[in-house]
């Protein structure tokens, strides 16, 4: 437990890790929500990074320095995943070694675009988890020219092998090309739906992740994200 007066206070940490507001997150705390090694928190708790473990409804804040965020622009023929049997290049190679990082979600490996790699675990489960509801925005070069009606088919829903998705934003800014933008992150879902509506994909690019877009990344370049960008996508999917 920090002393008297030393450490930061715990309102003050989780809004930095995207909780919402400091007054939203000392609501947090007097519902009883948040815990400190263990034992409910209250109001005007100091915690330090490096020593307590902090929770909010059971899950772990990274709270210690050290984690990192880097985005990827993945090209086509790379795998989502650490390591790969048939030594296939992973995205794993492209990013630096250290710290240990894993990816968030999944690209197929004929998908390119963007792609966030990371250490701090919370974020990647809000990232994932359906609950949530995280945007994937996708450009799909597909075969033939979909009809206003196949539009209307994607965006109210297709129903594939596993059950129907859930509603997407569809547009078609180019002949041929469709700007579909779901949350659901199923196997190759973007590729199977087009795929029910009779337009294969030719092509796939993620071009965005929740808050997150960047035009000037080059296939197999990756950046850090900015502490801001952090934030930024934190609060956008901040537990309500």
């Amino acid at each position: 437990m920090a002393p008297e007066g030393g450490g930061e206070r715990l309102q003050k940490v989780l809004a930095s890790r995207g909780y919402g507001s400091r007054r939203v997150c000392e609501d947090l705390i007097a519902e009883g929500r948040v815990t400190v090694n263990g034992e409910v928190a209250v109001l005007g708790r100091r915690i330090e990074a490096d020593a307590d473990v902090v929770e909010v409804d059971g899950h772990l804040v990274p709270v210690r320095p050290g984690l990192v965020h880097y985005l990827l622009n993945k090209p086509a023929g790379v795998v989502t995943t650490a390591r790969d049997t048939h030594g296939r290049p992973t995205v794993v190679d492209l990013v630096p070694g250290e710290p240990r990082v894993f990816p968030v979600g999944r690209l197929d490996a004929d998908t390119e675009g963007l792609l966030l790699l990371t250490n701090d675990g919370d974020l990647a489960h809000r990232l994932t988890h359906p609950s949530f509801g995280v945007d994937k925005e996708y450009l799909a070069h597909v075969a033939g020219e979909p009809t206003a009606a196949t539009l209307r088919r994607l965006r109210k829903g297709i129903d594939l092998d596993d059950g129907p998705t859930a509603p997407a934003k569809v547009s078609q800014p180019a002949p041929g090309v469709l700007r579909i933008t779901i949350h659901e992150g199923r196997n190759r879902q973007v590729r199977r739906m087009c795929e029910a509506v009779g337009h294969p994909v030719e092509r796939l690019v993620r071009v965005r992740i929740g808050s997150l877009r960047d035009q000037r990344l080059k296939p197999g370049q990756w950046r850090p994200l900015s502490t801001e960008e952090v934030k930024a996508l934190s609060e956008a999917i901040a537990p309500a």
